[in-house]
């Protein structure tokens, strides 16, 4: 029998037969802090079900990771499926966004969900993680796949697979269900041990533990900004009739994608005109706009059609970057790996800004400063600026919902609008479409397209803009007058033309090769979308190019 080489973190090297599975080469591991998820096999991430067919590295993947922490979430969300599927076979369970540390559920219907209802959900649940029930991967041809899922009434997932033509499909098996394999899941039941079912608005949330203590939930933080967010984003998806990948895919199919477009635009562009009535309700006091967001949200784009929207109003806006505010590179603070730290509220100015901002609001003439990067120094921009009358600020950066920007500034006189990309689609009922990801894939275009980065380079650097937002931006997301979602549920087809071949230069030796790898598999599954339907006024010609507006 042909033989492989697995080699261990350790440095060990041992010889197994070739088709192995990777559940049984980790007992070389040697004690692990915490329960494995998964195992990486070339730094590809993969089940314990894998089987390994040529030579290899072999890592672990436990729940206290990056990766075993996504990979623990998805493996609750298959079990909350499967117990809603046996206690009501007659009822469609969606999952929903990440709202604090929980993913929100609901029924699609008017029944709402009682206590009686998690409590039975809930039970079952730890019925099955006290057995132990193996979780497995099972392979069906494509023909057997879209019979049973069109048979197990999962309408989403049954559009799902019109857009794939692979011959072989991988689902997900536990206690008799069966969903579709996205990505890697937990070995058995027996894992998911920390999580709790509590009721939320018309549905539920399923909370689930940071990574850092795998084994404690975290006392529940509510976000009313992103279920507001979800709740509207619900309302558009009906209007659009479009909720799912699949049933984008098919309006693509059928030649329908153009008009799909023009209407999402459309309902954007209204939203952010019904932020421009709010700011004019409160004209009589309000003097500076500020805008904030997670990167790649759109801010800037957003910050130029909302001028566009108040300038319609009677207002005369002005648009002004929080990045000319930057101090010079040699008073920049550094983190705690000594690198520059752009990020925090100390690499600006503050107090020049609240100098400039208190002249302009007492008619005095400033100059607007500008940053130049190459050199790492501010100077004059030879812009003067003046207030006289309707002008109205508009200041668009990460920390503009954070007061201590505006220490100077009365409360009354900010409106604050929050920027977020928070996609309403799911892959199908059960498999989530991340937010993140969606704004990592802008990022990456957008980085490629307009700073010469690699995609390797943007996938190295994302933990640390995660670790930032969490920091500077989520926790003021709640303080902000009015939240713009600039997520457009066609996007993902536009970016899969632009990111596909960026993701294939990230090769198998490279650390971040399992998350390229996993946003490739994403990305199959959406249909692809041409650019040239992408109207140049687009928030999503920022990452793509060839706006209207200048950057």
């Amino acid at each position: 029998m042909r033989q492989i080489t697995v080699t261990y973190p350790s440095g060990e090297k041992l010889a197994y037969p070739a088709g192995v599975k990777a559940a049984d080469v980790i007992g070389r591991l040697g004690a692990l802090p915490w329960p494995l998820a998964a195992v990486l096999v070339n730094n590809e991430l993969k089940s314990l079900e894998a089987m390994l067919l040529a030579d290899c590295a072999v890592a672990p993947v436990t729940i206290g990771t990056t990766q075993g922490a996504a990979t623990y979430r998805r493996s609750l969300c298959f079990l909350l499926a499967l117990a809603a599927r046996e206690l009501h076979p007659d009822r469609r369970l969606v999952a929903g966004m990440a709202i604090g540390t929980g993913f929100y559920h609901f029924f699609d219907d008017d029944r709402g969900v009682s206590a009686k209802d998690i409590a039975a959900l809930e039970g079952r649940m730890r019925e099955l993680v006290g057995r132990d029930v193996p979780i497995s991967v099972e392979r069906k041809a494509y023909a057997d796949a879209v019979a049973y899922f069109a048979g197990s009434a999962q309408a989403d997932t049954s559009l799902l697979l019109e857009h794939l033509n692979d011959p072989v499909i991988r689902l997900n098996e536990c206690a008799g269900y069966r969903d579709l394999h996205v990505a890697p899941l937990v070995p058995s039941t027996g894992v998911l041990k920390t999580w709790a079912l509590h009721p939320y608005h018309e549905g539920l949330l399923l909370r689930y533990p940071h990574k850092e203590t795998p084994f404690e939930l975290t006392p529940f933080e509510d976000d009313p900004v992103l279920y507001s967010i979800a709740k509207e984003y619900r309302e558009r998806a009906r209007i659009l009739g479009v909720s799912s990948v699949g049933a984008l895919n098919r309006v693509s199919a059928a030649k329908g994608i153009k008009p799909f477009i023009q209407v999402a635009e459309a309902l954007q562009n209204k939203k952010i005109a019904a932020i421009a009535d709010k700011v004019a309700e409160r004209a009589d006091k309000v003097k500076v706009v500020l805008l904030a967001g997670p990167s790649s949200s759109g801010k800037t784009t957003t910050s130029k059609k909302l001028a566009i929207q108040l300038k319609v109003m009677g207002f005369e806006p002005i648009n002004i970057s929080l990045d000319d505010y930057f101090v010079d590179r040699e008073r920049t603070p550094r983190d705690e790996e000594g690198n520059y730290d752009f990020e925090c509220l100390e690499a600006l100015d503050v107090e020049y800004l609240n100098q400039q901002l208190l002249a302009l609001f007492a008619g005095e003439e400033i100059e607007l400063p500008t940053f130049d990067f190459k050199s790492g120094s501010r100077r004059p921009s030879g812009k003067k600026l003046r207030l006289s009358g309707r002008e109205l600020l508009v200041i668009e950066g990460i920390h503009g919902l954070n007061d201590r920007l505006t220490p100077r500034i009365p409360r009354d006189q900010k409106f604050k609008v929050y920027v977020s990309a928070l996609t309403q689609l799911n892959l199908d009922d059960h498999n989530r479409v991340s937010t993140t990801d969606n704004r990592l894939l802008r990022r990456m275009v957008r980085d490629y397209n307009f700073r010469g980065h690699s995609a390797l380079a943007t996938l190295r650097m994302w933990p640390s803009v995660g670790r930032g937002e969490r920091k500077h931006i989520f926790p003021f997301q709640n303080s902000a007058d009015a939240a713009f979602n600039s997520a457009l549920d066609y996007e993902l087809g536009v970016l899969k033309i632009y990111a596909e071949p960026l993701l294939r230069t990230v090769k198998p030796t490279d650390e971040e090769y399992s998350e390229a790898m996993r946003i490739q598999a994403f990305l199959d599954n959406f249909a692809p979308i041409p650019s040239q339907f992408v109207p140049k006024d687009s928030i999503l010609r920022e990452f793509i190019g060839e706006s209207e507006f200048k950057y």
